[in-house]
């Protein structure tokens, strides 16, 4: 999603308290994707992953150090009975990128940053039981991967992966408390099919699901 797509999603959210925490988990993902990025040495990209992953448990018993990122998980993520340990699954979707070939098992391992992300948000925003945010948080963290890789077999793999996620999460009605990350899953699906970004049926589609549910 552009920036202007996650605006419009943050809105979604059911109070302004729900919204930050979203928007503190999207800054958490950017800087692990950036930690990735940046990083040429998988030693290295082990060791800095696994930083991350003990600074956010160590929110459980500490105040988060002058990290603005740690700063926001810790102010706006930690409640709701969400905890820094349970946020450090989401590091774990990237560590495994670090591995030499992207298999099924590992494509599916990637898949916990979307569903561990899904599933603290819709916690925190009070998403309803009944809303499909794992399967959904799956898709459209293998459909955003499946855009970035450059082996044509492992994207192709990740597409197949994310589209049959995002199929089951976008058959469902999704409670107004889930709608943000529902309409997440929606412009994920819109990635897969070749829609645009910045294509006005992207926001038109967006907006349906936020006053249906569909």
């Amino acid at each position: 999603m552009i920036d202007v797509e996650r605006r419009l999603v943050l809105t979604y959210m059911p109070t302004p308290g729900a919204a930050a925490a979203l928007a503190a988990l999207f800054a958490l993902d950017d800087r692990l994707a950036e930690t990735l990025r940046t990083t040429s040495e998988p030693m290295l990209g082990q060791i800095r992953m696994q930083w991350w992953q003990d600074a956010l448990a160590k929110l459980d018993s500490a105040p988060p150090p002058p990290e603005p990122v740690l700063v926001g998980i810790a102010s706006d993520v930690l409640r709701e009975g969400v905890t820094g340990a349970d946020v450090g699954q989401i590091v774990e979707g990237w560590r495994v990128l670090l591995e030499a070939e992207l298999d099924e098992a590992a494509l599916r391992t990637h898949g916990e940053r979307g569903r561990a992300l899904f599933a603290l948000a819709g916690r925190v925003a009070g998403a309803a039981s009944t809303d499909p945010l794992e399967r959904a948080g799956e898709g459209w963290a293998l459909a955003d991967l499946s855009a970035k890789l450059s082996d044509p077999g492992e994207a192709v793999a990740a597409r197949r992966l994310a589209e049959a996620a995002l199929a089951a999460a976008c058959s469902a009605r999704w409670s107004r408390n889930g709608r943000a990350l529902g309409a997440m899953a929606q412009l994920a699906r819109m990635d897969l099919a070749g829609v645009a970004v910045g294509s006005p049926k992207r926001t038109l589609r967006a907006l349906w699901h936020r006053m249906t549910g569909r």
